[in-house]
């Protein structure tokens, strides 16, 4: 396992990722600055997601195609430059044509071509490649909100221009390594076995990586929930104050990075699915702690041991996803890392109308059947064919 290349790798996602960290913080600033309505900062975060939801598994695809490094540098300018430009709109009266700029802005794409590489340099360590890769990620959205705020607060909104010049550079250094790490993969493929068992070619296996989407599916509604919900139920049904509600979801991302390294390491010895199912299974009791006890320190006990359950799996699945569809690393990648997080944004709305009817304390109890129904779909996952 090559580690320079896959920590250039995991610089390029950090980059990329810090931008959809930050576009929530920037919110507030636009209904301020820009006059925009709830309406369209909701569209805007819909839009935003829909398109991450659409274009990765599409990008992927045509990875697969053959290998296009320079879909690594397009992924990271874009994402770069498209935030960079939303402080920058020229209408700031709140008009539509003023909303249409700012939503156009942030439509940015990340290139899976980077996760195919990750899983060649690899080799056998895949599920520790994958989550220094994922590490980048990461960070990117715990320190994204946090750039933000510090970015505007200081210069005003033309400081996004910090995200354009922070991209150039990051594109400029994976530009002038993509040969070198395209040398790479290509050396671990070769020496990789081309063949599964009995010398069969290595096939696409679909109905496991349908039992897999089923997966995501619960594991991203969760984490969108738990990072909607969890402050707000602190709060309001624990009366735990603002800073205490909110920092719960700080500890959850800061030892969310110690979580996906150790995951990583797990599911190589371990293995992808168990990986996986261990992960979603402590969820469940992680979550009935909470609800059963309904106390502020339940609620921190379980912190950390949500974070390993949420992100100590999150290296398995992608590399399970690709070891599903051993033909076409680059559309499982996009599935796996595109929709891992946009499928819950699409979701959290229903749960958010459930709870203004029944209480948020009713909605942790959906949460936590989610959570079963997660594990409960983990137990389908067969074991993969190609590793």
């Amino acid at each position: 396992m090559n580690k320079k290349y896959l920590y250039m790798l995991s610089a390029g996602h950090l980059s990329v990722d810090i931008n959809s960290g930050s576009l929530p913080a920037l919110l507030p600033f636009f209904v301020s600055e820009y006059g925009m309505d709830y309406t369209s900062v909701a569209g805007l975060m819909f839009a935003s997601s829909c398109f991450s939801s659409i274009i990765q598994p599409v990008f992927g695809h045509l990875a697969d195609k053959g290998s296009r490094q320079w879909f690594m540098v397009l992924g990271i300018l874009m994402a770069g430059l498209g935030l960079s430009l939303t402080g920058f709109v020229t209408d700031t009266k709140g008009s539509k044509e003023g909303h249409r700029q700012t939503n156009a802005c942030p439509l940015y794409s990340f290139s899976n071509e980077a996760a195919r590489n990750v899983n060649a340099i690899a080799g056998s360590k895949k599920g520790q490649g994958m989550s220094i890769f994922s590490v980048g990620g990461n960070g990117g959205f715990g320190l994204g909100p946090l750039l933000a705020v510090f970015l505007v607060t200081c210069f005003g909104m033309k400081g996004t221009a910090f995200y354009g010049i922070a991209s150039l550079f990051t594109a400029g250094m994976v530009a002038l390594s993509a040969p070198a790490i395209r040398r790479e993969s290509s050396r671990q493929l070769t020496e990789a076995p081309q063949n599964g068992p009995q010398g069969q070619p290595r096939e696409n296996d679909w109905p496991a990586f349908a039992r897999l989407f089923l997966v995501i599916l619960f594991r991203s509604t969760l984490y969108a929930s738990i990072s909607s919900f969890l402050p707000l139920f602190c709060i309001q049904a624990l009366g735990a104050s603002n800073a205490v509600g909110s920092a719960t979801l700080s500890i959850i991302s800061i030892s969310g990075i110690v979580a996906t390294l150790a995951g990583g390491w797990l599911a190589d010895r371990k293995g992808y699915v168990n990986t996986v199912r261990y992960g979603a299974c402590l969820m469940v009791p992680c979550l009935a702690v909470i609800v059963l006890t309904q106390n502020i320190w339940g609620v921190y006990a379980m912190l950390i041991p949500m974070s390993f359950a949420m992100q100590g799996s999150y290296a398995a699945f992608v590399v399970l996803g690709q070891s599903y569809l051993a033909k076409s690393l680059g559309f499982a990648s996009g599935v796996t890392l595109g929709l891992s997080f946009s499928l819950g944004g699409m979701v959290v709305p229903s749960l958010g109308w459930y709870a203004d009817i029944y209480g948020i304390a009713p909605l942790m109890t959906v949460i936590l059947m989610i959570a079963a129904a997660c594990a409960a779909a983990t137990f389908l996952l067969p074991e993969p064919k190609y590793k």
